[in-house]
């Protein structure tokens, strides 16, 4: 079995839950305390042996390019300064990982957008696929992406989905699954209802934007039929191939998950990084912001 070492991160979204401040900004370059999201989603992934990280990109999003990209004014504006600290930091983040760009030229899904990277992909080889609204954080062991890849290689080689339990009156906003448990922590996905209403879910366990798909996952995506809306949905693909007897695994996930394309779990993502990075300072100027506040 080949190792994984490619991720697709589709990114070519509007960010309309986040107007104005996205309309001239990327939704994914919004910084999680003082990094952005998704420099969050690509550290987690290159964490996990992932070398190459490509990127599908929409109009309006160079700025995301250039964060990954070299700026040698502003390493050469540090260095005289003599700010290494922060010459160093500017440098891991262009040297993380291999980056390749490939622009999707109409909002047409997400499953159109993993087409515009299909050429990139080698025909014996599985890749990861991270979205960028799903952060977890999981201090106490192995990171999202490494969760999936375990039960990749457990299962041979097979599709894997991050999956999360949700609350009952949840499930209606996400996709869940018909659940066979074959582990502490995976098992097989029989089938997808798409938010259904709390009487009708099959179980209590909601897709998150994270997977690994093989090879035989392009067929499915290059063939499914788009939505009335005109879109190509990767879930869409999935089904096809859990109706055609294909083996599609899930993995629940172990840590904290946070919703960053929502507003609220953008502002829980930014209080949890705030406090797990800095010191006792930051815990103590929000305790005492928040108690004055709800004073």
């Amino acid at each position: 079995m080949k190792k994984i070492t490619k991720a697709i991160l589709p990114v070519a979204g509007f960010g309309t839950r986040f107007l104005p401040a996205t309309k001239a900004q990327p939704k994914e370059m919004l910084p999680i305390f003082d990094t952005p999201a998704i420099q969050h989603i690509v550290e987690e992934a290159v964490a996990a042996g992932i070398e190459d990280i490509i990127i599908v990109t929409g109009r309006g999003k160079r700025a995301i390019e250039d964060h990954f990209d070299a700026n040698f004014e502003l390493e050469a504006a540090l260095e005289a300064k003599g700010k290494l600290d922060k010459l160093e930091l500017v440098h891991e983040i262009s040297n993380l990982a291999n980056f390749i760009y490939v622009r999707q030229p109409k909002p047409l899904g997400d499953g159109h957008a993993l087409l515009c990277a299909a050429s990139l992909i080698e025909p014996d080889e599985s890749v990861v696929v991270l979205f960028g609204d799903d952060i977890v954080d999981n201090h106490a062991g192995p990171n999202a992406v490494q969760q999936l890849l375990q039960v990749h290689d457990e299962t041979g080689g097979k599709s894997v989905i991050m999956l999360e339990e949700v609350a009952e009156d949840m499930v209606d906003q996400y996709g869940i699954v018909d659940y066979d448990a074959k582990g502490v922590h995976h098992g097989q996905i029989k089938s997808f209802v798409e938010k259904p209403s709390p009487g009708e879910a099959p179980s209590n366990l909601g897709v998150v934007g994270k997977y690994i798909i093989t090879p035989e996952m392009w067929g499915y995506l290059k063939n499914t039929k788009p939505g009335k809306d005109g879109e190509i949905r990767l879930g869409n693909a999935f089904t096809d191939c859990l109706e055609a007897g294909g083996e599609v695994y899930g993995r629940v996930l172990s840590g904290e998950r946070f919703d960053t394309g929502d507003k609220l779990g953008f502002l829980r993502a930014t209080l949890h990084y705030a406090l797990k990075s800095e010191s006792h300072q930051a815990k103590e100027t929000l305790q005492k912001f928040i108690e004055a506040k709800f004073d």
